[in-house]
């Protein structure tokens, strides 16, 4: 089966390149989670501990520096290619 002259359309795979790249993010939003979780949760309880609290801070800012220094890339790149999406906004 061979794909003699069929050209995807241009916004299809710009479409399908931002939803990859919102996949991903998801991707990293999980593993984040599980990260901080596992990290900084020794046992559940009705209040955080000062140590569990202050991973938990810890975890959580550097989770969101990654996640701004992934979008301002994403951001980049899509500039780069021509024009941003407003799907990447929503």
């Amino acid at each position: 089966m061979d794909n003699q002259g069929v050209t995807a359309d241009p916004q299809l795979q710009q479409f399908i390149a931002v939803e990859s790249q919102k996949q991903r993010f998801q991707q990293l939003v999980h593993q984040m989670t599980e990260v901080c979780w596992e990290k900084c949760m020794d046992k559940p309880g009705p209040k955080l501990d000062s140590r569990t609290e202050v991973c938990f801070v810890n975890c959580v800012e550097r989770f969101i520096d990654t996640s701004q220094f992934i979008l301002n890339r994403l951001e980049q790149t899509q500039r780069s290619r021509g024009t941003f999406s407003e799907t990447m906004t929503d």
